[in-house]
């Protein structure tokens, strides 16, 4: 199974110890990924994986403040969200099934923002 972890600075075993999900018990089950380019790269160069954790910040200024509570995606750089967003539209152009997909966040706000975004893109 290949599974892909978009996030910024933690591994999967990061999340592991704050979770306790089993999926992410082991860090060789998974191929990293840091950024929303690193990602788009990763899934138009590979076959899609079976399982996507996605982490919302991915950038030093997602962190501050103001970008937890209300997040404005048409000016702040590129999040986990935008890639979530350019996966899902990638799935419908190549009439392909979404792949699994989890959200590790800790951004309360971004996190609700992205399971928002996969529950309505299911529905479809």
């Amino acid at each position: 199974m290949t599974k892909l972890f978009l996030d910024d600075f933690r591994s999967p075993t990061d999340v592991f110890k704050s979770t306790i999900d089993f999926d992410y018990e082991n860090n060789n089950d998974w191929l990293v990924v840091k950024s929303h380019d690193e990602f788009i790269n990763f899934i138009l160069n590979n076959d899609l994986p079976e399982l996507i954790s996605f982490d919302h910040d991915l950038d030093f200024n997602h962190y501050l403040q103001e970008h937890q509570m209300e997040i404005d995606y048409n000016v702040i750089q590129k999040t986990g969200y935008h890639a979530l967003k350019w996966l899902i539209a990638f799935c419908e152009q190549n009439k392909v099934d979404l792949p699994k997909c989890k959200v590790h966040s800790q951004n309360v706000t971004g996190k609700k923002n992205m399971l928002d975004l996969i529950e309505i893109s299911r529905k479809k």
